[in-house]
This record gives structure tokens, sequence and C-alpha cells, in this order.
């Protein structure tokens, strides 16, 4: 991962005070919603917004990515056409994706990177074969949809939502690929973000997917590294380097083993508070 995606916030592209606004949020992507958060009547109209405003407005290190509208839709070849090659977006993200041929269907008219959208329960069960198309980077949980579909009820430990988070986790993971966590619907209740930003971060999730710039602070807090987290790692890595002077396999710290799977760990960790710190917004 190149870039953090600790906060991933989505963005009505018919919205145009609220595009402008997004230049300055401390986000570290921005969703340029063009499918749900866009009425029918409003799609050309917004289509043709983002466009301008991707030609001309500066967002710095966040990441663009487009939003579209589903496949089999009336609007998707527009959307396609506006911004399959337009050198303002980072990626396009596909709605509703069920399997690798949803990913082929956009592959030739899109030049950036691909992602999808994972809110079906055919999506989950093909998370895998999903996770390893040749042009994806990065995959989405759409939770109330997939919610919807389960015809599953609303619990704050997700439960119901577990078998599909996790299999999308694990297809990511084996991948390679960007994964983040679906949307907090209660955007004022910081402690149920909060707990449920702490609960994808322990899944292994890289982020979260925001509907409000309230909920960046607490995003890109949780999903970063923190400073004893980092010291610690360096200590682990010094320690393991020490021991392997002294031709040992293993190290202690604090108590506990650390073996080559906790170094590469803690490079991890390590490279991700640099990431986060080399795109500060």
């Amino acid at each position: 991962m190149t870039r953090p995606y600790r906060s991933v916030l989505y963005i009505p592209a018919s919205r145009e005070r609220a595009l402008e606004k997004a230049r300055e949020l401390a986000a570290d992507a921005i969703i340029f919603d063009l499918e749900d958060a866009v009425s029918p009547e409003e799609k050309v109209r917004a289509r043709e917004l983002l466009a301008s405003v991707l030609d001309r407005a500066d967002y710095g290190p966040r990441a663009r990515i487009v939003r579209i509208n589903g496949l089999g839709t009336e609007w998707v070849a527009g959307d396609l056409a506006a911004f399959g090659a337009h050198p303002g977006v980072d990626a396009v993200l596909v709605p509703k994706v069920n399997s690798g041929a949803d990913l082929d269907a956009v592959a030739g008219q899109v030049k950036a990177p691909l992602w999808a959208m994972l809110e079906t329960a055919k999506g989950c069960l093909n998370a895998g074969a999903i996770a390893a198309h040749p042009r994806l980077e990065g995959m989405v949980m759409g939770t109330n949809d997939l919610a919807k579909e389960l015809g599953a009820r609303f619990r704050s430990d997700r439960l119901p939502l577990m078998a599909g988070l996790g299999a999308c986790v694990l297809a990511a993971r084996a991948e390679g690929r960007v994964i983040v966590d679906g949307v907090f619907n209660a955007f004022k209740d910081e402690a149920g973000l909060r707990a449920e930003c702490e609960q994808g971060r322990d899944m292994g999730f890289d982020g979260k997917t925001l509907i409000h710039p309230a909920q960046l602070v607490v995003a890109n807090e949780v999903f970063a590294p923190t400073e004893e987290e980092v010291a610690l790692a360096r200590r682990q890595i010094a320690a393991f380097a020490e021991a392997r002077a002294r031709g040992e396999g293993v190290a202690v710290v604090d108590g506990k083993i650390v073996e080559n799977l906790h170094v590469a760990t803690a490079e991890a960790l390590i490279g991700k508070a640099e990431a986060i710190a080399a795109v500060a917004v």
C-alpha cells in the first residue's frame, strides 16, 4: 500500500459546495459518488459538474475515486466515457460487483485502477475471484446494502455481517488489495463510530468509508498506529537484529517472544506510520 486509506469520505457529485470543501478536509481519500447519493433526475448534471471540478480542482494528496452508476443502468456508459480516462481520477469504483466478469465489463473502458464495492451475498461469496482480478486495486464494503440483502437486523457488534466482512478481508489480504470497511450511519454518535472503527481495524481493514466530515477525526486516529505502537515496533526490530547478531533466532521484548513474523508486522506498522506522515493534510 503506497498511501493510507484510514478515512474514505463519500461526497455526492451533485453538490458543488461539498466538492469544493472536500479539498480542505483531512480525508485520505474521497469517493465522488454518482450512484446512491444522486437522484435519477440529477445524474447527468452531477456527471458534468464532477468532470468540470476534477478538470481544475487540486485535491492534494487525497486519492480521488469516482463511484460510477451500476452496470446495466442507463447512466453507466456516460460515466465511463467521462471518467474512464480522466486525468483527475485515481480509481473507478464499480458498485455491486458480483464476480470478476463485472470488472471485465468495464476494464477496457477505464485506464485508472478499478475498485469494487462488495455489497451483495454473491459478491462476498466470490470475493476471492474478485480480489484476484488483475485490474483491481481496492475493495469497499457496502454494509448497508449487504445487510438489506441478507435480511439482517442491526446489531452494534455487526455479528450478522461477520461472515461477509471476514471473507472479503481474507480475499483482499490474499491478493494484496486495499480494503476499507463500510459506513457508520449515525454520524453524531462518536462513541459508536469509534467502537466500529476499532472493530474494523482489529479485523484487518485499512480504513473506513465515511458519510460526514465530522467522522474524519475518529477514523484517522483509530486507523493510524499510535506513538507507543511505533516505539514498540522499533524496539522489536532492534532486539531481533541484536539477537541475530548473536546467532540467535528469537528475541524477547517486554517478556514476549519476537520472531521473523513479528519483525515483518513491525516493519509494516512503521511503513504505515511513515506513509501517513508523508501525506498529512
